[in-house]
């Protein structure tokens, strides 16, 4: 077998690095921001090690012009970041609107544009206004609306330079890390009905936020709307057992397809997630099933509300069909599945996040034959390192060169409309429940110093090349120490 491929993208491909608002910017109560659920959890001691928090992080809001530096030098194509809820709405709503929040974003958006680096821009990272989790949050129904005014907002003020919008970042995280083991803020641990309860919110929030721009923007602006949506692939245990393959495809439903099946197919979850948690829910001596039911009016809202299928991916597990426990009611236990680490495969700084290549290429078919063959934005791909990685990330540089390549063979062998790439992320930064344990940078940062410094590693002069070449060579020469 010819393991590594050869070959181009084409010219209009799109490179990028992406960031995050909580994870860089700082400036938490700066100029009139309101505070947001990672702040009210991270400035509680004990949350976090080393009681880390997002209050300075890369110190962004107050240091554009370093960040502008990193991405010219770069010369990637486009910067995905994402906007802070209560930054421009500091309790969430319109009529709290904070113009320093917008002068910000104004400066940041200009300076991309003005740099020839396209926006892609994330609407919502997390990060949702205190004062909204406070009159109940993503379990509440009047999150729609809250959710589409802002949004209409953010169309109408910066819509006329950024033309790619993400509203969702992970929804599958949101409802089960915020809902289910309640590991993140909001931290609910209800995990048999408020991660079902709160996915069927986010996904009309999306589709709401996409007739938005659809019936008032998209003629005027021209843009893209999307959400990032992320999975593992999975492998079945033995391809050679029927049992399971269906426990992988069932995998993939309840991780992926939770969102994607309405999303970019009916309207509707998927069968496989149907049918499992009515059946659990029977067997729970419940009157009804824990997965909500849209209406035939909402599954026509639901359905086509994407105009490209952008992925988060990071790695790839092993699935076993099991028979699960019924009690207590669990979104983990509803899938009858077990997921193991495929162990062949090199570590990286999280256990749970092996680095499998041939994953991503996997994953990328299964897209295109699932949902109809979508132009792909593969909108998050990196490695963690354990923190201090100053300049010599050998391991990120074989990370990117094998999981590009894949990429490549899916968009040249397969056919696969792969038409950009992400990697996460431009610098090291606050890594949520991590804190700055450990970073997915192609820059270090030094947060010990109070101007954080940023210092390219080797997998930035890497990808610089990778990008510059259009991964032509995806060349892989050793690097050079500093004062060579």
């Amino acid at each position: 077998i010819k393991m590594f491929h050869y070959g181009t993208f084409p010219e209009d491909f799109i490179w990028g690095v992406s960031s995050s608002a909580y994870q860089i910017e700082g400036g938490w109560n700066a100029d009139g921001k309101g505070p947001s659920i990672w702040d009210k959890f991270t400035q509680a001691p004990g949350n976090i090690p080393e009681n880390a928090n997002g209050n300075i992080a890369c110190d962004s809001y107050n240091r554009l012009d370093e960040d502008f530096f990193m991405l010219k030098a770069l010369k990637v194509k486009s910067y995905r970041f994402s906007l802070s809820w209560s930054r421009i709405f500091p309790d969430g709503t319109r009529s709290s609107l904070n113009q320093k929040g917008v002068d910000y974003y104004n400066r940041l958006i200009n300076g991309l544009v003005a740099r020839g680096i396209t926006p892609m821009v994330t609407l919502y990272y997390w990060d949702l206004p205190q004062a909204l989790q406070d009159i109940g949050g993503w379990e509440s129904v009047q999150m729609i609306n809250l959710f589409n005014d802002y949004c209409d907002f953010c169309f109408a003020t910066f819509g006329d330079r950024v033309k790619f919008w993400i509203t969702f970042n992970q929804p599958h995280t949101i409802a089960w890390a915020g809902y289910g083991t309640g590991a993140m803020p909001p931290n609910v641990n209800n995990p048999g009905s408020a991660p079902y309860e709160v996915a069927h919110n986010l996904i009309k929030a999306h589709a709401t936020a996409y007739h938005t721009y659809d019936d008032n923007y998209r003629a005027s602006q021209g843009g893209l709307v999307s959400i990032a949506l992320d999975a593992d692939w999975v492998e079945p245990y033995d391809v050679n057992v029927h049992r399971e393959i269906l426990a992988a495809d069932r995998a993939m439903q309840f991780r992926l397809g939770w969102f994607a099946h309405p999303i970019f197919k009916n309207g509707d979850y998927p069968e496989a997630m149907k049918q499992q948690i009515l059946a659990k829910s029977e067997l729970q001596d419940l009157s009804e099933s824990r997965l909500p039911l849209f209406t035939e009016e909402e599954k026509n809202l639901i359905k086509g509300t994407a105009d490209a299928f952008c992925i988060n991916h990071y790695t790839t597990k092993i699935v076993n069909h099991v028979t699960d426990k019924l009690a207590p009611p669990s979104y983990q236990s509803d899938r009858d599945i077990v997921e193991t680490q495929e162990t062949d495969s090199p570590t990286t700084a999280i256990k749970e996040q092996r680095a499998v290549a041939w994953g991503l290429r996997r994953l990328l078919n299964w897209i295109k034959e699932e949902y109809g063959d979508p132009d792909i934005y593969i909108s998050e791909n990196g490695a963690a390192l354990e923190a201090g990685t100053l300049w010599d990330d050998i391991n990120r540089v074989f990370f990117y060169k094998t999981y590009i390549d894949e990429a490549l063979k899916a968009h040249e062998l397969d056919g696969v409309k792969v038409k950009g790439y992400i990697a996460t992320s431009l610098m090291d930064s606050f890594e949520w429940l991590n804190g700055y344990k450990l970073g997915f940078g192609l820059h270090h940062v030094d947060f010990s110093n109070t101007n954080r410094p940023r210092t390219p590693k080797y997998s930035a002069h890497y990808y610089y090349q990778i990008m510059k070449d259009n991964a032509k060579y995806n060349s892989f020469k050793s690097p050079k120490k500093k004062n060579d």
